[in-house]
């Protein structure tokens, strides 16, 4: 199978990957207190063992009041976590892996009551206040600063331990991605206006994290159409608007773009059958990571709709042919490796009739 694109090498730089398959973050809710245990040590090591190349960890929370969401996510700051962290890069290590935490701030969605304290509401780019109590606070010049300097020092730390780059999450409705949205930011001053006053959270916030990690550290950066709250959303029109929105964050310090989407193989725009990694690759020159039902025969918001769906494995043909002609670089694989953390090493020796099918009872536990 070494003809298989799929397990060809990858080289960016310092990011040497023996193979292009790339573990998508996943929220998992296993860390109580926010520190990785030898449960989630073991969850990564073992799709690294399979031949995953690169690991992209389950969003971790960067250090800020209001940055976690849900129960029993991880954080990535604390000298025990950091610490838990550092046991997970050594095992994926130990097993010829290459791993980045991705960095997550969840924004306004975060809801009075969510732990580490509960009286702390969701931060915004605009507020939003209900029966009297604020449940968005609006944020401050101050409040962005400090949010800056939190993902900053959450990529300086992943570089300190070991780590081989960083994800910044910048998609699906969380605190960046609400920024670039004319809906979520109605501010008057220079982060709010026409899109590209509205990314200059995102880019200020890239600059900060390369500053922080010099040159030559990777910095992936994950982006999406799709919202959590609208899968039909739609934050740029054309290929003109995407390299407009694209080019100030690869220009601030962006090495490889993660382009989610729901399904890898529709197309993005009328005329062209690339993706939106194939256009992102094709407009910024950068590598790109595409993703979304890899390998999988249904999407996932079926299994939010249909609770006893199972997805089967499907066939590989069309993805292995787009990424052997470069369409994009890397592939993102989901549910596929959550199920099944050999799903890597049975495609690479043909055993695709061996492949676990995904069924939300997955979710329910560390495999």
């Amino acid at each position: 199978m070494s003809s298989n694109p799929l397990f060809q090498p990858f080289t960016l730089g310092s990011l040497e990957l023996p193979t292009r398959v790339v573990m998508a973050p996943m929220t998992r809710t296993f860390c109580p207190g926010g520190v990785p245990h030898d449960g989630v040590i073991e969850y990564y090591r073992r799709r690294a063992a399979a031949g995953v190349g690169l690991v992209i960890t389950e969003g971790t929370t960067v250090d800020h009041k209001a940055a976690n969401g849900y129960p029993n996510v991880p954080r990535f700051h604390g000298e025990d976590a950091l610490a838990g962290w550092k046991k997970v890069v050594d095992a994926v290590h130990a097993e010829g892996g290459r791993i980045v935490p991705q960095l997550w701030h969840v924004g306004s969605v975060r809801r009075l009551g969510t732990e580490p304290d509960a009286s702390v509401p969701g931060y915004g780019p605009s507020g939003k206040s209900k029966d009297g109590q604020v449940v968005v606070h609006e944020m401050t010049h101050d409040d962005i600063r400090e949010v800056i300097a939190a993902f900053a020092q959450a990529a300086r730390d992943a570089k300190a331990i070991g780590m081989d780059g960083v994800e910044i999450h910048g998609a699906h409705g969380y605190l960046i991605d609400q920024f670039f949205w004319a809906t979520s930011n109605q501010r008057s001053d220079e982060y709010g206006g026409d899109l590209a006053q509205r990314s200059r959270f995102a880019i200020e916030l890239v600059q900060a994290v390369r500053a922080a990690v010099g040159p030559g550290f990777p910095i992936i950066f994950r982006f999406s159409q799709w919202k959590q709250q609208d899968y039909s959303a739609r934050l740029v029109e054309t290929p003109e608007a995407l390299a407009a929105f694209l080019k100030p964050l690869a220009d601030a310090g962006v090495d490889i773009f993660h382009c989610s989407t729901r399904r890898f193989w529709e197309p993005e725009f009328d005329g062209s059958p690339l993706n939106l990694a194939g256009w992102t690759r094709k407009l910024t020159g950068k590598p790109s990571i595409t993703v979304g039902s890899v390998g999988l025969d249904g999407e996932f918001l079926q299994f939010m709709v249909d609770t006893d769906k199972v997805a089967k494995p499907a066939s590989l043909e069309g993805l292995l042919q787009r990424l052997g002609d470069e369409e994009f670089d890397l592939v993102a694989v989901g549910r596929a490796l959550l199920v099944d953390a050999q799903w890597a090493q049975k495609v690479r020796e043909g055993r695709e009739d061996e492949i676990l099918p995904f069924s939300r009872e997955a979710l329910s536990s560390l495999t």
